[in-house]
């Protein structure tokens, strides 16, 4: 091949390789990033003190252990008594609302405190708000459960798989000395649907959107409500809403 028939295919392929890439950054520009949120109707989730089917949901799709051992134990989203996740909120209110149980979970802060401790950057956050994991980067230095205020993330002291009962090819399964969490569901997002949470409650007691619009369900229930939001005080500002009872 002459050298000026290798430039001249060069010019070719390089073409071909910017008017595609060019065409999907214009895209892209055009498309608003969005920035989720959880919004938690305490009044709804009275009404079945006993159901859990949000946090079985949650945990069947993302092949999320049962270890019996509490000291070892797994979980992304589980319930808590309202008294333990508003101690100060909840010594004013009644008995009623301060045993209520709540669900609890990652609260995908705005200033991710995990983050920021993370050496190896498997503990990041996307443009939209929501705090990932990469478990192929995590070293199990646990840095990132020590800095989270709201014991919001789960490690593996053993190999997790042997206690799924069905594993969920559409999820990855973890392995032992790493760190997990809820991910609000980005796995689903990226295919248009709402999290599994939200989508098995048959309270519709959880909603799920985008802050930034005006007209999402979230917003529209922040303005209707008056909410709580977890240790607000950190300055670490919480993406999951509590409206309470």
């Amino acid at each position: 091949m002459t050298r000026r028939k290798f430039l001249q295919l060069l010019a070719l392929s390089g073409v071909g390789l910017i008017v595609p890439g060019a065409s999907v950054r214009s895209v892209a520009a055009e498309v608003p990033v969005k920035k989720w949120a959880m919004v938690i109707d305490m009044s709804k989730c009275a009404k079945d003190g006993d159901c859990i089917d949000c946090v079985e949901a949650c945990h069947r799709v993302h092949n999320v252990p049962k270890i019996p051992d509490p000291k070892r134990e797994v979980k992304w989203i589980w319930n808590t008594p309202f008294e333990r996740l508003f101690p100060e909120q909840g010594r004013y209110m009644g008995r009623e609302l301060r045993e209520q149980k709540v669900l609890t979970l990652c609260n995908h802060c705005e200033n991710p405190p995990c983050v920021a401790v993370c050496p190896t950057k498997a503990t990041f956050q996307r443009e939209d708000g929501i705090v990932m994991m990469d478990y192929h980067r995590c070293i199990g230095c646990r840095y990132c459960m020590a800095a989270c205020p709201y014991g919001a993330r789960s490690f593996n002291w053993q190999d997790p798989r042997p206690f799924v009962r069905t594993i969920d090819k559409g999820y990855p399964t973890r392995t032992r000395g790493v760190v997990e969490k809820c991910n609000f569901c980005d796995e689903r997002l990226a295919k248009g649907l709402i999290p599994a949470c939200v989508e098995a409650c048959k309270e519709k007691a959880l909603a799920f959107g985008d802050l930034d619009d005006a007209d999402s369900s979230v917003r529209k229930l922040l303005r209707s409500r008056n909410a709580l939001q977890r240790k607000a005080e950190l300055g670490t500002k919480p993406k999951v809403f509590y409206l309470p009872a």
